[in-house]
């Protein structure tokens, strides 16, 4: 089952291609990349790239892709298109291929992907990618997508919505972590002291506010939150025809 992404983004249709066909943009607000570069091409052949990611920081996993082509239809639609794949043995996606589409419309534009791929490793690859890896590659997707919009409507760099992502996530595990241990539910009465048994029926539900909020309470706007985008077509709509010319992925001997 493949992967789809959707987001709305209040910006020019330029702009926001401009941010996600450049290499140099794309890899600052994908997290699923560390480094994205364009490969030296002859005139008339297909855009080949390079794409790594850091999995530890002694570990990078890389692979190629090749643009299969890019399409602007007569109602100001764009759709590019691509083929990829890694000869890494511990990466687990083997190849694959994907698109974005572009949808203007009278705010702004309908960013969307659509993308598959064959893991490796088996019977084993398909259990951990069916369990672990593609949730997580779709939720990066997502995340990746928000930022690109924080971006672009707010003038958030991705630098700085990581950084606010990341302080709002400390702030949460704090308060999780203070209700689990305690610090609200257990050492409440000692401090009210003498009124400690009128109010005990407080500490329940501070425990339960607390952990509500750290868990489930909507990000702040200058979070980057995979919830914010579509994992699936608001319409069931067919593939753009671009696809088509995807029917081998990118192999590597």
């Amino acid at each position: 089952m493949g992967l789809y992404i959707e987001t709305h983004i209040r910006a020019d249709l330029d702009e926001l291609w401009a941010r996600t066909q450049d290499p140099a943009r794309h890899q600052r607000w994908d997290l699923r990349f560390t480094e994205i570069a364009y490969l030296p091409r002859a005139e008339g052949a297909p855009q080949r790239f390079r794409y790594a990611t850091r999995v530890l920081p002694f570990l990078t996993v890389s692979g190629t892709g090749v643009a299969a082509g890019e399409k602007e239809r007569p109602d100001g639609t764009r759709t590019s298109a691509l083929r990829f794949a890694s000869p890494h043995p511990l990466s687990l996606i083997a190849e694959g291929s994907g698109y974005w589409r572009y949808v203007p419309d009278a705010h702004g534009v309908r960013f969307l992907t659509g993308y598959d791929y064959r893991p490796r490793w088996g019977p084993l690859g398909a259990l951990a990618d069916r369990l672990l890896f593609r949730p997580l590659m779709g939720w990066a997707t997502a995340w990746s997508f928000d930022r690109l919009r924080l971006w672009l409507e707010r003038g958030i760099t991705p630098e700085r919505a990581l950084a606010n992502w990341l302080a709002e996530l400390a702030v949460r595990a704090l308060v999780l972590a203070g209700c689990l241990t305690g610090l609200v539910g257990g050492s409440l009465p000692g401090l009210l002291g003498p009124l400690a048994d009128a109010t005990a029926y407080l500490c329940p539900l501070l425990l339960v506010i607390g952990v509500s909020l750290a868990l489930f309470k909507a990000p702040l706007a200058g979070t980057p939150a995979a919830r914010r985008c579509l994992r699936a077509p608001a319409t069931r709509t067919r593939a753009p025809r671009l696809l088509k010319d995807l029917e081998t992925p990118e192999r590597h001997r």
